[in-house]
């Protein structure tokens, strides 16, 4: 951080929007006893911990809040702009900063000290009820909301990666979508390359949108995208290899946050030769998204991650259950609730991951009734040495059923958990084998084999956190709707009184009856429920399919678990509460 001794002047400082109805005699307090701060992009602010001794208001510039994400990674809460101040909460609080704060893209701020603070509420109080008034704005809005919509981004840099591509045409595509959910938009190419940067910053202040395009090159423009833009969308070509590193350096904070995307184009009757996983390595991307020509679905969505509207679909663990989410599904397809991101844990990914696959009903009704109704999927019991079952028959029907589909290839964004034994933590699966994380996603302890990838021992997601909404978060910035069946009735007492031996249990009833021991490891794994009422809160919508007769293992139970599911999507829907998201 770069400070310099210049201050604003009281007129410069009329033009923060928080400060406009100070008092004259505030405004000249202020340029007397505040600094001004310049901040260039990629550099920090303030730490988490770090005492809150000032607080800040941004005169230009943009800002980023940063918290670290569940697989340690740095994550983007929300945007700071323009008129807003930073560090609020914690300096009234009298508390240490909770998040990191970085310039994404050069700033200039005005800093206050405590002191002077303190004299200045004390003969103009107003400007103490302004400030409370921008937190508790804050506070009531998370950053999935439309009240909290200066949050997101707003400014998004397409960057061709190949001449072929058409940049304008694709961003002209998308604003078509974005004005039909009543944003305004604005196209911006090379011809504005002269333009100053307060021309830029009153185009975001004017527009919901800007869309500026470029090919990838060492010229004025594209270093301008890459430092204006508040999320990077590298444009690739399915038929063709991506270079590595894709990008070259410069001095963008958004590169530098990973906060890129990839939008790979697939057109009819070409030859892909390059995978979702090439060009996020190449690009460093964060996510990647596939548009396919003349797949209107694919604009929609890239149109509502653009506009904060995106759909994030949260699935649970449940064991047979989960079968709920498939009725779940089928309702929110048949009243037109888009569907753009989705996730889930043990059973939940299952599901989650046929929804990702592009599949309509009858098809994920189909895989999942022939893989866990037909025949039971745990029921190949050995003499126990890690586990009560081989896992073999789970391992074929998921190598049936999705083959060797890689994750980051699949239509929708999608995330699988699972528990990490060796790291202590949850592991996130985003890219690679599909049906390898989806294994390690339901293996539940002691009935499954656990999956090891990458020398790591992967268990069932459900035992460190059965309902991922929380990563959801962390994936895009719309809304969250989330079906939870984690809650099941307890164990009856009679099975464990008294209980017969392995040999005299197996003589009684056989390999295909599975013991007690089944129940209890079964119930143990999924009985990690101590932060579940915390994250059921953070799902924007909730639905909680009610179906207490339905046990872990009622592998039978389809028709009335999936009955379940679309009942209760459905009086959710007839109550209003999924509006917002048609």
């Amino acid at each position: 951080m770069t400070a310099k001794s210049e201050k604003f002047t009281p007129a410069q400082l009329a033009q923060i929007s928080i400060l406009v109805d100070a008092p004259a005699g505030a405004l000249r307090a202020l340029a007397q006893g505040g600094k001004k701060i310049n901040l260039a992009g990629g550099k920090v602010l303030f730490e988490p911990g770090d005492i809150a001794n000032h607080v800040y208001f941004v005169k230009s510039g943009v800002l980023g809040a940063f918290h670290r994400a569940v697989d340690g990674e740095l994550e983007l809460l929300g945007y700071i702009r323009s008129g807003e101040p930073v560090g609020e909460m914690a300096f009234l609080g009298a508390v240490a900063h909770a998040s990191a704060i970085y310039a994404l893209r050069d700033a200039q701020l005005v800093k206050i000290s405590r002191p002077v603070f303190d004299k200045l509420v004390a003969k103009y109080p107003a400007l103490l009820r302004a400030l409370a008034g921008k937190m508790v704005e804050r506070m009531r809005s998370n950053r999935h909301s439309k009240a909290n919509e200066r949050s997101q981004p707003k400014v998004f840099a397409m960057l061709a990666s190949s001449p072929t591509i058409d940049c304008q045409h694709l961003a002209r595509e998308l604003a078509k979508k974005l004005t039909n959910l009543g944003k305004t938009i604005t196209v911006i190419g090379p011809d504005a390359a002269t333009n100053s940067l307060d021309w830029f910053d009153q185009q975001e202040q004017i527009y919901d949108v800007v869309f500026l395009y470029t090919p990838i090159a060492d010229n004025d423009w594209f270093r301008l995208c890459m430092r204006q833009a508040d999320r990077l969308w590298v444009i690739g070509r399915a038929d063709a290899v991506p270079s590595n590193p894709l990008l070259p350096v410069e001095n963008s904070p958004a590169r530098a946050m990973r906060m890129i995307d990839v939008i790979l184009l697939h057109h009819p009757n070409e030859r892909t030769i390059s995978t979702g996983q090439d060009w996020k390595q190449a690009a460093g991307a964060d996510r990647i998204f596939h548009w396919r020509t003349g797949n209107q679905q694919d604009v929609g969505r890239i149109a509502r991650t653009a506009a904060g509207r995106s759909v994030g679909l949260v699935l649970s663990g449940g064991g047979a259950r989960a079968y709920a989410h498939i009725g779940a599904v089928r309702a929110l397809r048949e009243a037109k609730i888009p569907i753009d991101f989705c996730g889930g844990t043990s059973m939940g990914a299952i599901i989650a991951a046929n929804v990702a696959m592009g599949w309509d009903d009858e098809q994920i009704e189909a895989c999942i009734y022939q893989a866990f109704v037909t025949s039971n999927p745990v029921d190949d019991y050995i003499l126990p040495v890690v586990s009560l079952t081989g896992g073999t028959k789970v391992k074929r029907r998921l190598e049936r059923y999705f083959g060797d589909t890689q994750i980051e290839n699949m239509e929708l964004p999608f995330f699988c958990l699972s528990s990490n034994l060796t790291s202590g933590r949850s592991s996130i699966h985003r890219l690679g084998l599909l049906r390898q994380a989806l294994g390690a996603s339901i293996a539940l302890p002691g009935i499954l084999p656990p999956v090891v990838i990458d020398d790591q021992v992967h268990v069932d997601g459900g035992v460190l956190n059965n309902f991922p909404v929380d990563v959801m978060q962390d994936s895009h910035r719309g809304p969250v709707l989330g079906v939870d069946v984690t809650r099941v009735r307890g164990l009856e007492a009679k099975p464990f009184v008294d209980p017969p031996g392995f040999f005299k249990w197996v003589w009684k009833y056989g390999f295909r009856e599975p013991p007690p021991i089944a129940s209890v490891l079964m119930r143990s794994a999924t009985l990690a429920t101590s932060n579940l009422d915390v994250r059921r809160s953070h799902a924007d919508i909730l639905i909680l399919p009610e179906m207490e007769d339905v046990d872990l293992r009622d592998w039978k139970a389809f028709d009335k678990s999936t009955e379940a599911g679309y009942i209760a999507t459905v009086k959710a829907l007839e109550a209003g509460l999924l509006d917002e998201l048609s």
